[in-house]
């Protein structure tokens, strides 16, 4: 019976307030009513309720744990977690922002916190005759030679978030902060809002499955607003996303209800009504076609560069999107590698945590594949996924990175305490909410100085690392200069290809395979047995 101590303990409180202010008007019969009598009723409706076992085996006390578990995440963020052993990003990690996004002290004492001798530990060799790399100088021209308008693009820029995931003082800050510190803003796949314009920051344009923002009545891809549209020079590139790091493979629907007027108004999409974003596109529905879509986009936005994000999954689907390229003679001018480890503000648990090569095997394969093909010079290559550092950035250069994206680093420079509420609408510091209470918090004109602080802090973090390695530029970064305790690297990953080696008869098996199985005109599987 004792897991019904607290309610008998309630009900005598009630009997005892009650008989207190029966037998006079005293104070303390009142506490005791207005404490214990609430509490008894609780008590009652738990016993008598039918959803929970918990309430009616355990009245009144059963609810500590749903007060526990609602607090949880604060009490091992606040009191019981290591600087060095928290998910998604650590406190370290995280501290590392807040203070270059402040412009405080970016050192720590007493040596470091990771155990460099743990089997996932990584680490750079230095030189010992270090240059100085000026961070100014940390850019990279995209644009191949059938584009006419190429873009000189800093080595770090605001990874794809839309508006509707973020509040629109969310975006404004960081588009504010890119204008400031001379970097990109990926709009996301939530098309151009009133607070990307409103500050004039540089934009690439992302085209999702939904078309935002350049799509007919019935979702299909609009030439004439297009056209009309990409003539904007804030935008200086267009990315086609294929795929997304945290949920490749998966549609989305915002629902009605969400719809304000700026999202349709950003979108194109009517007030009130379901958001589709399907899993696939419709624009095209094969490795050639995705070659002519980029024909198509190039032609239409007079020559800016045009490129597509992708997490790698299959393979030989990317080999097949190479041999479109081989077969039309059209490279796209970049290509975005987003790795599962990225970032969303809601995905299933088994596409989060299952689905899609991390950051580190899907760029090493992307450079390899290309550099096999012979056709790396004409492509450049962005990586996403977990970049707050400049180690983090030297890491993805080594892979074969030309320049990096980052998406929570920034997220966390206006503010954001990896609370996760984001799929709630109750975001506590107003970055991923659209509830105009809570985002009214958020003050655009001071957060996004710290987004341009955090961006050039990092990036002379970086320009240090490089220098230390005894290089001029983070060009000269190669695969050989980064050191794995063990490869952390899956399969075809470990393979390194020579020049034009995918094309020839001593390809390696680990890629041969896949490039003989890599069919231009689908992206199905060619054939019977087939390895993916």
């Amino acid at each position: 019976m004792g897991r019904f101590f607290a309610l008998v303990g309630a009900g005598i409180g009630t009997l005892i307030g009650g008989v207190m202010l029966t037998l006079n008007e005293n104070t303390i019969g009142y506490w005791f009513l207005g404490i214990a009598g609430p509490l008894f009723i609780l008590g009652v409706y738990d016993v008598i309720q039918a959803r929970h076992t918990l309430w009616r085996n355990y009245p009144i006390i059963s609810h500590m744990r749903w007060l526990f578990e609602g607090i949880r995440p604060e009490i091992r963020q606040y009191l019981i977690e290591s600087d060095a052993d928290s998910f998604p990003f650590n406190r370290e990690q995280r501290s590392l922002v807040y203070q270059r996004a402040k412009n405080q002290l970016q050192t720590i004492p007493f040596g470091t916190q990771q155990d460099v001798y743990a089997s996932d530990y990584t680490f750079f060799s230095h030189s010992m005759q270090p240059e100085h790399v000026d961070p100014e100088t940390l850019r990279v021209t995209i644009g191949g030679d059938k584009c006419k308008q190429p873009y000189s693009c800093s080595h770090l820029n605001v990874s794809a978030m839309s508006f509707g995931s973020l509040s629109g003082n969310a975006i404004s800050a960081l588009n504010r902060g890119a204008a400031i510190g001379g970097f990109a803003h990926d709009t996301g796949e939530g098309g151009i809002s009133r607070y990307h314009r409103e500050n004039k920051g540089d934009i690439i344009w992302e085209l999702g499955s939904g078309y935002f923002g350049c799509r007919t009545d019935d979702g299909n891809f609009s030439v004439e607003i297009f056209k009309e549209k990409v003539k904007d020079p804030q935008i200086k590139m267009i990315e086609i996303k294929l795929s997304q790091g945290a949920k490749p493979g998966h549609g989305g629907m915002l629902p009605g209800a969400k719809v304000t007027e700026e999202i349709s108004e950003a979108r194109g999409v009517p007030v009130g009504v379901d958001c589709i974003s399907p899993a696939s596109h419709k624009a095209f529905s094969s490795p050639l076609g995705l070659v002519d879509f980029i024909t198509t986009l190039r032609e239409l936005s007079d020559g800016k560069p045009i490129g597509f994000k992708l997490c790698v999954g299959h393979r030989r689907e990317f080999l097949a999107m190479i041999k479109a390229m081989l077969e039309r003679d059209v490279y796209p001018d970049f290509i975005v590698v987003d790795g599962k480890e990225g970032g969303t503000g809601a995905a299933p648990v088994e596409f989060s945590n299952s689905v899609g090569l991390p950051l580190r095997d899907g760029l090493h394969f992307v450079n390899m594949a290309l550099i096999g093909a012979g056709i790396r010079d004409k492509i450049k290559i962005g990586a996403s996924g977990k970049i707050v550092s400049g180690a983090d950035m030297a890491q993805a250069f080594a892979l074969g990175a030309d320049w990096c994206n980052a998406a929570r680093g920034f997220m966390f420079a206006i503010g954001c305490i990896q609370a996760r509420a984001c799929h709630t609408n109750r975001c506590p510091t107003g970055v991923a909410t659209q509830d105009s209470m809570r985002q009214s918090g958020l003050h655009v004109g001071d957060k996004s100085r710290r987004v341009a602080n955090f961006h050039l802090n990092t990036l002379k973090g970086f320009a240090e690392m490089v220098g230390a390695m005894g290089l001029t530029s983070p060009t000269e970064i190669t695969f050989n200069m980064i050191n794995f305790r063990e490869p952390h690297l899956s399969g075809t990953s470990l393979v390194h290809l020579e020049e034009g080696q995918l094309l020839r008869e001593d390809c390696p098996e680990e890629y041969g395979t896949h490039w003989r199985n890599a069919d231009p005109s689908t992206f199905k599987r060619a054939g019977s047995a087939v390895v993916a």
